[in-house]
């Protein structure tokens, strides 16, 4: 009886193993079909089409194209690719590969092995993108230049059905050889950690570091930057309504001319931002890239098109101030021989009420703000280049000499700038 029990028990288990596979063929087919769905809807920047999609029991075999758009000239690039499934239990395996291959016909791109980039997908929903990077010389003709690239890895870990996704990018070195400049790149690193909000915003935290960045050259004397990071963090209230988000960037240090430089910071702050607004304004921003890259309308059509998007960014920028919100450089810290240069820019406004945003007619109408920003005077004394940018402003009273620094103070209300004591009225432009 135990015997027969389990046969039957062997018997199922061989069913199940030898039908998974089909069925998670086909859940991988339907993921994919959505998949590239999504991303053609969400953005106009990268098209994805399906030419054949062949599936078996054990595999599949899909060939496509993808045609990246340049919204600065409206030039499209379009690269045709293949991709081998195979399917397991629980997930598939997809091998990427252009159909012409990683490099063109005896270019020499990669002396050691070539690219691979892998999708690792799982019933229920979660998948694993990863690019392997080889060893990588890439030289211009006729002596232009030479990229050269130690490889690499980058990564995406994509979970809750695509709502949330963590990155990561590790790349020892990157050398970029040319007749007037050499730029050396050490050891980049980057992790990011993503969840997605609501339209085409994502909350989350992440950081890059450089380890160096070193510029020479014939006519250029060395440069290098020492402790590059740049540290970015966002995250809603509890309803999902309001947005905090700030980025930094950080320098241990500037190595030029003999001398060592540093630290230096900067840091960006925007806080209360209304969620929904601010999705409005990315769209209308999207769009208006679209528009500038299409080619081929009559005038009168691209006029009217032009004008419609500039109401939408109108609406939205009214949208955002209505709401509240407050922006702005947070710190600026920059150390020079002389001594530090520091500064604070704040802009807010006020959430409105039903009726005050009925009768809003001005954002600049109801901005706030402050500044603050002081430098070292010896550093337009000892440097012919700061000394002419810095002499107009002095010459205005907009920089005054306070000891051994000079200072800008400022404060915006009313549609009133007044810096140092000298008012400014500022022109109604939104």
């Amino acid at each position: 009886m135990n015997l027969k029990r389990w046969t039957i028990a062997g018997t199922a288990i061989l069913v199940v193993a030898g039908v998974a596979p089909w069925g998670v063929g086909y859940l991988t087919e339907q993921h994919w079909l959505n998949a590239t769905e999504e991303v053609n809807n969400a953005q106009p920047f990268l098209r994805m089409e399906t030419d054949r999609y062949r599936r078996g029991v054990m595999s599949s075999e899909v060939s496509g194209t993808a045609t990246f758009l340049d919204p600065a000239t409206g030039e499209s690039n379009r690269i045709d690719f293949e991709v081998q499934v195979s399917h397991g239990i629980t997930g598939s395996h997809l091998n990427f590969r252009p159909t012409e291959g990683w490099q063109p016909e005896g270019a020499g791109w990669f002396p050691n092995d070539e690219p691979k980039l892998t999708l690792e997908t799982r019933v229920w929903g979660s998948a694993t993108l990863e690019l392997q990077a080889p060893a990588i010389e890439i030289s211009e003709p006729h002596g232009g230049g030479v990229l050269r690239s130690s490889g690499g890895l980058a990564r995406i870990d994509i979970g809750r059905l695509g709502e949330k996704a963590d990155m990561l990018v590790v790349w020892p070195a990157v050398v970029l050889s040319g007749p007037e400049m050499n730029v050396t790149i050490e050891n980049v690193h980057m992790e990011q950690s993503l969840a997605w909000l609501s339209g085409d915003i994502w909350t989350g935290a992440g950081a890059v570091t450089i380890d160096a960045l070193t510029m020479q050259g014939p006519q250029v004397p060395p440069v290098a930057f020492n402790g590059i990071a740049l540290s970015s963090h966002s995250e809603a209230d509890r309803k999902g309504e309001r947005l905090d988000s700030s980025i930094a960037l950080e320098l241990d240090s500037v190595v030029f001319d003999d001398g060592t430089f540093g630290p230096h910071r900067i840091e960006f702050a925007v806080d209360g931002l209304d969620v929904a607004s601010w999705n409005e304004f990315s769209s209308v921003m999207t769009d208006m890239q679209l528009m500038a890259a299409q080619a081929g309308q009559s005038p009168q059509a691209a006029f009217e098109q032009q004008m419609a998007l500039m109401q939408r960014f109108n609406d939205s920028v009214r949208g955002l101030a209505a709401a509240g919100f407050s922006a702005g450089i947070r710190e600026l810290s920059l150390d020079t021989p002389e001594g530090a240069v520091q500064g604070s820019l704040d802009l807010s406004h006020p959430e409105l009420s039903e009726s005050e945003r009925a009768n809003m007619l001005m954002v600049m109408q109801g901005l706030t703000g402050a500044l603050d920003f002081r430098m070292p005077l010896a550093l337009a004394e000892n440097y012919p280049a700061v000394r002419m940018q810095v002499a107009p402003l002095i010459k205005q009273g907009l920089l005054v000499d306070a000891g051994d620094q000079l200072v800008m103070t400022g404060r915006l209300q009313d549609l009133v700038l007044d810096i140092n004591g000298i008012e400014i009225p500022m022109p109604p432009l939104l």
